[in-house]
């Protein structure tokens, strides 16, 4: 079997709800970071077999299949085809790991994967009648959660929201207000500092906008302390834990790597930085979403034959604290190895973007204090896990 090697990778900042990044297309966003890739790798265009993408939300600008738009909005040749993909949060996660199979089997030799997401720009959209000339359908708004919901899901936790999910996940955990807070406090202090210290510069491209150029991550506050946090609401009706401050936001961004196979790395004279171990996916209650990682990371262990005490850098994405303290818990994770710079909460969850974000985080991390393998995991929508373990070549 072909190892599947990321030669690159990039991304770019993470922009809040109607922030920096609210008048850029989630089409373009994608395009751009297609682009960037393709010219710091060095890799030619016409090389490349595929284009792999996640994308949850695929209602709104980028509906009809945003891998294929992006290539063709990147200029690459109309001979590269390109196909979207939707596991929720982890969509980027789950390009990269359909891409690497690819390359391991020998049905693709070069495969640009990523992820996509635009929650600002997401539309509302609106059922049609039952009836023909019947009134207007049920309306939603497609950032997040769910909507037109199957009867057949009739158990009210089956179909709790997401907060909800985080809540029910830090009761059954037995985790605080405090906890979670300390956790979320945790993950603004280490992104700034990482922001501070230029290590995402390497990893962001750029994004132009009508009002000049975005560089930086907008979510990670300076201002945050253990009395802000502590003074905000919860989100959950008749919850204690959940707050606006311990969750992730909704965002805008896109991320992609470049995955080769060893013939492709000789052939075209690329670099490669990582080979990717393996990946996998599993599957919990909807309600307690956030321990998806567990069994996903448990299986991956499994497959591969790591260990835990193998792994030198760990990026789990935080869609709540609650959550990524519940997993880094139950799987006995060192909370030094965890999002050493900083996680979701501060850095924003684009959601079909994520996956592939926190994939290009850890490989820079993994670079820079020198780690041989490192681990990218996350909690999925309607009950699920995924996981993705890689080793250090460069």
């Amino acid at each position: 079997m072909a190892e599947a090697l990321i030669v690159g990778g990039v991304r770019t900042p993470i922009g809040r709800y109607g922030g920096s990044l609210a008048q850029v297309r989630p089409d373009d966003l994608a395009a751009l970071v297609i682009r960037e890739l393709v010219e710091r790798t060095g890799i030619a265009a016409e090389a490349i077999d595929d284009i792999v993408f996640g994308d949850a939300n695929q209602a709104g600008e980028d509906n009809r299949n945003v891998a294929r738009l992006s290539g063709l909005l990147a200029g690459l040749p109309v001979s590269v085809p390109g196909i979207t993909v939707n596991r929720l949060c982890a969509s980027g996660l789950s390009a990269v790991h359909i891409a690497s199979a690819m390359v391991k089997s020998g049905e693709a030799d070069v495969v640009i994967a990523g992820g996509v997401e635009s929650m600002t720009r997401a539309p509302w959209v609106m059922a049609k009648p039952e009836k023909a000339f019947g009134k207007p359908g049920e309306v939603a708004d497609t950032s997040i959660g769910w909507r037109f919901v199957n009867p057949a899901f009739r158990e009210r936790k089956f179909t709790f929201s997401m907060p909800e999910t985080g809540e029910e996940v830090g009761i059954q955990e037995g985790i605080t207000r405090e906890d979670a807070d300390a956790f979320a406090l945790r993950s603004h202090q280490r992104a700034i500092a990482a922001a501070a210290a230029g290590r995402f510069t390497e990893e962001i491209v750029a994004v132009p906008t009508p009002t000049g150029p975005v560089f930086d991550d907008e979510g990670p506050r300076a201002n945050t302390s253990m009395e802000v946090l502590a003074g905000l609401r919860p989100v959950v009706r008749n919850g204690s834990l959940v707050t606006a401050g311990n969750a992730s936001p909704l965002n805008d961004g896109a991320a992609a790597v470049l995955i080769a196979s060893e013939a492709a790395v000789e052939r075209f004279g690329l670099t490669p930085r990582a080979r990717v171990i393996g990946g996998s996916s599993a599957g919990v209650s909807p309600e307690v979403m956030g321990l998806g990682p567990v069994p996903a990371v448990q299986k991956l262990l499994a497959r591969t034959g790591l260990d835990l005490a193998q792994l030198g850098a760990i990026e789990l994405n935080e869609a709540f604290a609650t959550q990524a303290l519940a997993v880094m818990r139950r799987l006995g994770l060192d909370e030094q190895l965890v999002n050493a710079d900083g996680g979701a909460i501060a850095l924003g969850h684009p959601l079909g973007a994520s996956g592939t974000r926190i994939l290009v985080t850890l490989l820079g991390r993994m670079e820079r204090e020198e780690a041989r393998h490192g681990l990218a995991t996350m909690c999925v929508g309607v009950g699920q896990g995924a996981a993705l373990a890689v080793e250090r070549l460069a």
